[in-house]
């Protein structure tokens, strides 16, 4: 069961330990997501809290979200995501969760949308160590051979390729909270978080125990 809020990227900076050492940190800055959706067993088939984060105007969203969010009634919102709290008796539709929802010291997970980075080869992609250059081989960063030719005469799924690289969904686990700033919406994130500047994060708590 984990429960977190939604926030977005700002970029990354240095602070210091209380011994001087330099501490890379990633400021997110998280105004509070608002619940707006209880979801149930009865009515949905599972149990979530769905928050939503980024004001918007009507215009800016879809006829069936505005249906969504008239009914809770608190405004349209950019981004939406789920949460699974140990118990949704805890919150209520319309309720507000901001950064002070963490402190420092707690170790979470952060998801979001890894960088784009546009079509790439096997060697970029997947770290292939390629061909020689030498001799006229004719051979450099080709994937070579990808399946045999009568049997099963196929390629593999999942064979590694070139293709898009990033712009994926990844998650970065184990992550310390370096200092929460509620005033300003601000928490600080030990370590890289995925994605680039701007970019929409889920701030959860941590499926792993620490050790």
């Amino acid at each position: 069961m984990m429960m977190g809020i939604i926030g977005r990227k700002l970029g990354m900076t240095q602070t210091f330990s209380e011994d001087g050492a330099t501490v890379p940190v990633t400021v997110i800055e998280a105004e509070p997501s608002l619940v707006t959706q209880k979801k149930t067993k009865e009515a949905d088939g599972y149990e979530a809290l769905q928050l939503g984060y980024g004001r918007v105007g009507q215009n800016r969203v879809t006829k069936p979200l505005q249906g969504h969010f008239k009914k809770s009634d608190k405004g349209c919102f950019r981004m939406l995501a789920e949460f699974t709290p140990e118990s949704l008796d805890n919150y209520e539709v319309g309720q507000e969760i901001g950064v002070g929802f963490f402190k420092p010291g707690d170790i979470v997970d952060i998801v979001g949308t890894s960088k784009g980075k546009g079509f790439a080869g096997v060697i970029k992609r997947h770290g292939f160590r390629g061909g020689r250059k030498t001799h006229g081989s004719m051979f450099h960063r080709a994937p070579g051979s990808i399946g045999a030719s009568a049997e099963p005469s196929r390629v593999f799924k999942g064979q590694k390729l070139p293709g898009h690289m990033g712009d994926e969904r990844t998650t970065v686990q184990g992550l310390l909270v370096w200092a929460v700033d509620p005033d300003r919406n601000l928490l600080l994130v030990k370590g890289a978080v995925p994605g680039s500047k701007k970019g929409y994060l889920m701030v959860k708590q941590t499926i792993k125990k620490a050790r």
